[in-house]
């Protein structure tokens, strides 16, 4: 569309042979361990519980991010000479536009690449971008950013492809280093990737900024069902599971889980699915991997990838990395 305020484009790569939550919930409740991915917490229920979550006293990671953005952001882009900011998973900006502004204030600011599952948001977001930064060009993509990312328009200008909240450790290690790939072969000499990654640490630390004192954490996890339930037609009883998050020290990931607290079976009407829990049995709803500097590295090597350059903040909480195509060295 094209506005008084300045050019908007969404398009979109959701359609119906899309892998739905239906196929999801099919997949992840009839394996031996049951799973859900967490893709599926951030309805508007849930969207609205994880912005309280950022506020929490225990939960460094936004904070942790922001900070350092508030502090790096004209430096990234004098090094990156960015011109266009493709942001995965991108919600409502508020992150973003620490950049954005920078690149605005550097003079290089022409195309904002929005990639997110919801059209209404990429809609409402590109409005009020392209009024606060007049001349302002966005292309919103509306899409899974783990099948789409041949959705991204061709590159104009030096690209920074963000993907920032940590959400990388959201996957598991095989998964996590073909996407990372996937973002390499996309990325020119110029290009660079813009990383959050939440760094390992006290798991005192870790372990508290997915147990809060107030139980909104807990409201979260349990929202995912609530989701099954009015979506699927299921009849979870959300106060039947507890829930659970730890830091597992061998994989150095924190693991949440939703755990049964009675024998029962839930029915799933559109999937025309029983399914049997047992008591005290489990399903996991996120794995959030913390990384060090040496398994950050060898993840981007992996995957074509070369770390120019990694900031951290005092504490070494969480971490800011660029990486540019290893065959552009």
């Amino acid at each position: 569309m094209k506005t008084a305020l300045g050019d908007i484009e969404i398009v979109s790569r959701l359609g119906a042979d899309e892998r739905t939550l239906a196929f999801d919930v099919l997949d992840g409740l009839t394996k031996p361990f049951k799973e859900l991915p967490p893709k599926h917490f951030y309805d508007t229920e849930g969207s609205r519980l994880f912005e309280a979550i950022t506020h929490l006293p225990e939960y460094y990671p936004t904070r942790t991010e922001r900070a350092l953005l508030t502090a790096n952001a004209d430096a990234i882009v004098e090094s990156t000479h960015a011109a266009e900011l493709v942001e995965l998973g991108s919600g409502v900006p508020t992150k973003t536009l620490l950049l954005l502004d920078a690149m605005r204030d550097a003079g290089t600011l022409d195309r904002y690449v929005p990639f997110d599952v919801s059209e209404v948001v990429l809609t409402e977001s590109a409005k009020m971008l392209v009024e606060r930064y007049p001349g302002l060009r966005v292309y919103g993509v509306v899409g899974d950013f783990e099948r789409h990312l041949d959705a991204f328009p061709p590159a104009e200008g030096p690209r920074v492809i963000a993907f920032l909240g940590g959400t990388i450790g959201n996957f598991p290690p095989g998964s996590r280093r073909r996407f990372l790939a996937s973002l390499a072969r996309r990325l020119r000499p110029q290009d660079r990737l813009l990383l959050g990654t939440d760094l390992v640490k006290d798991p005192a630390i870790l372990e508290a900024a997915y147990n809060d004192a107030q139980g909104v954490t807990a409201a979260f996890n349990r929202n995912i069902l609530a989701v099954v339930n009015r979506e699927l037609g299921a009849n979870f009883d959300l106060a039947a599971f507890e829930h659970d998050a730890f830091f597992d020290r061998e994989r150095e990931w924190i693991e949440m889980r939703l755990r049964a607290l009675e024998p029962m079976v839930v029915r799933i009407e559109q999937l025309n699915l029983d399914v049997h829990f047992a008591n005290r049995e489990e399903l996991r709803t996120e794995i959030s991997a913390k990384f060090t500097r040496r398994r950050l590295e060898a993840d981007l090597r992996a995957a074509g990838l070369v770390l120019h350059e990694l900031l951290t903040d005092p504490e070494d909480l969480f971490a800011l990395s660029l990486s540019g195509a290893a065959r552009a060295r």
